[in-house]
């Protein structure tokens, strides 16, 4: 072979595995828009049963088509609080075994309707107005592309079973199972996807190019190499995240490790469920996986305990649903009215953490609190509607006067910090957008913003106090400063445009610049908003 045939070689197996990618990434698309933001809530509301966490990885894995993507996830959560560690470990187990259905499909020798389904999509994504429809398009579209990405891989990995070299290397994962195990872990950590890598394999098997020996330990090395994502996704996270990280890789590095000490007999095992390479590949991956899963399951406690013990520390989470909201004191308006307070109180201090940590994405580049921020965010919604359905029901019992004044400042105070989180959350999209587009920012902006949120969090926090001590004195003070920082919102904002205007700021920073200003003042009306019922209602 000469070099124009490596590189004609080349040029085809990086389109083909591009249209895999692609494939797998539309259809991904399609099915998460299809389910809206029910993946996400299906998180929320696990249990600590280790079978609901596996079967919850397993579906969503299964829907969104990338283990990694659920990991990523499970960490997120993780950071956030939103889950424990053994929660976390049981999903990523499902999530483990989900991740095999695409090896599944894309085995049967289907690829006869990779242009209908093409096709099909296609004409759905343009020719539908209703959203679930097109969604449902963009994954039939998707699932075309990605057997048209395999086919194309087959036929350009073709000439490579007449190369001796190539051969060669392949007898080496056979006799070497190790080094076919790490091959298969680099190869799959630099794809970033064990679904990917595994479509290659199959594409080879295709062809007629490997035996089962051969793709095995390039099979379990892809288990090994998607864990690479998880540890990207941990990295500057809480302790929870971390250990979910490390879960993630001992899981799979251990499975592995045994499977090699029975390969033999695991090979054996294989070579029974099919005839053909291709579906022995896509078998052994799920026979893998599944037994894996079963032994860790079977011992979670345990392995939770051993993955504390690596990754020493202090676990610190946060409650998921309301904590002070108990139903049983509704019939005593005096002590729900405390619970409801005290719950009012804990989403204020959540409020307070969002803004500074999407500050701080903004000023230093640092996109490792988005998660953080964004599960933040939905905590807060939740906590809004729990604690206006609790006030809601309260206000069903006889009340005096003055309890039925306190309710209702209660759903208001409730709305001002839900407010206050969405207005964060605009800051971590804007921080976002800046990052991306890499738009400049002088220190002397970064520092004006610094400034601002600096009076602001000094605002929000007397806001809060006043309200928790029931102080009017302070409340007031809340009220005066109000006016200040409106004043300097006006200052900064007019000598910003002055910059613009004078071509001392590229325009698109300064639109964001203004962005965050508006959004730390609209804060502090939320804040004076409070305040003012304090002032007003108690």
């Amino acid at each position: 072979m000469d070099w124009g045939e490596y590189i004609q070689i080349a040029i085809v197996t990086v389109g083909g595995l591009g249209l895999f990618l692609l494939g797998i990434q539309m259809l991904a698309a399609g099915m998460q828009n299809a389910a809206g933001d029910r993946l996400r809530r299906i998180l929320e509301v696990l249990t600590n049963n280790p079978i609901a966490g596996f079967f919850t990885g397993l579906l969503m894995t299964t829907l969104i088509q990338s283990s990694g993507a659920t990991t990523v996830m499970v960490v997120g959560f993780a950071n956030a609080g939103l889950i424990s560690l053994s929660q976390g470990i049981s999903v990523i187990v499902g999530a483990n075994v989900g991740t095999t259905v695409t090896a599944q499909i894309i085995s049967f020798n289907i690829q006869t309707i990779a242009f209908p389904a093409i096709g099909l999509g296609g004409l759905i994504v343009f020719f539908t107005r209703r959203r679930q429809y097109r969604y449902l398009g963009e994954a039939v579209l998707g699932m075309g592309l990605l057997f048209l990405g395999i086919t194309t891989m087959s036929t350009g990995l073709s000439p490579l079973k007449e190369l001796a070299a190539f051969k060669t290397l392949l007898m080496q994962f056979s006799s070497f199972p190790l080094l076919g195990v790490l091959g298969g872990a680099i190869f799959t950590a630099v794809l970033q996807s064990s679904s990917a890598f595994t479509g290659v394999i199959i594409a080879i098997s295709m062809e007629g190019m490997i035996t089962l020996d051969q793709a095995l330990p390039l099979i379990l090395g892809s288990n090994i190499g998607t864990c690479v994502i998880a540890f990207i996704a941990s990295a500057g996270t809480n302790l929870t995240a971390r250990r979910a990280a490390v879960a993630h890789l001992l899981f799979n590095l251990i499975g592995v490790l045994l499977c090699l000490v029975v390969l033999n007999p695991f090979t054996g095992l294989v070579l029974k469920t099919a005839t053909s390479v291709t579906r022995q590949v896509a078998n052994a991956h799920s026979i893998f996986n599944v037994l894996n899963s079963v032994l860790f399951l079977a011992v979670l406690p345990y392995f939770t305990r051993l993955v504390s013990l690596i990754v020493p520390g202090e676990e610190i989470s946060i409650e998921i649903g309301p904590t002070y909201l108990d139903k049983r004191m509704l019939p005593t308006p005096a002590a729900a009215i405390g619970g409801a307070k005290k719950e009012l109180l804990r989403m204020a201090m959540i409020a307070s953490e969002m803004i500074g940590d999407a500050l701080d994405i903004f000023v230093k580049n640092d996109l490792k609190k988005v998660a953080h921020v964004e599960q933040m965010e939905e905590l807060l919604d939740g906590m809004e509607k729990s604690i206006n359905i609790f006030v809601a029901e309260l206000s069903q019992n006889p009340l005096t006067e003055a309890q039925s004044k306190i309710t209702s400042s209660f759903m208001s105070a409730a709305n001002d910090l839900e407010r206050i989180g969405d207005h964060a959350n605009n800051i971590k999209q804007l921080a976002e957008l800046k990052v991306e587009d890499r738009l400049p920012f002088s220190g002397q902006a970064l520092e004006e913003l610094r400034q601002l949120y600096e009076q602001v969090d000094v605002m929000l926090k007397r806001a809060i106090q006043s309200f928790e001590v029931e102080s009017k004195q302070l409340a007031r003070l809340v009220m005066v400063e109000d006016d200040q920082i409106d004043l300097m919102e006006k200052v900064l904002r007019k000598a910003h445009i002055e910059r613009i205007n004078t071509k001392r700021c590229f325009p698109p920073s300064g639109v964001i610049y203004l962005d965050v200003l508006s959004n730390l003042e609209r804060i502090a009306d939320h804040a004076t908003n409070i305040a003012q019922l304090v002032v007003e209602d108690f």
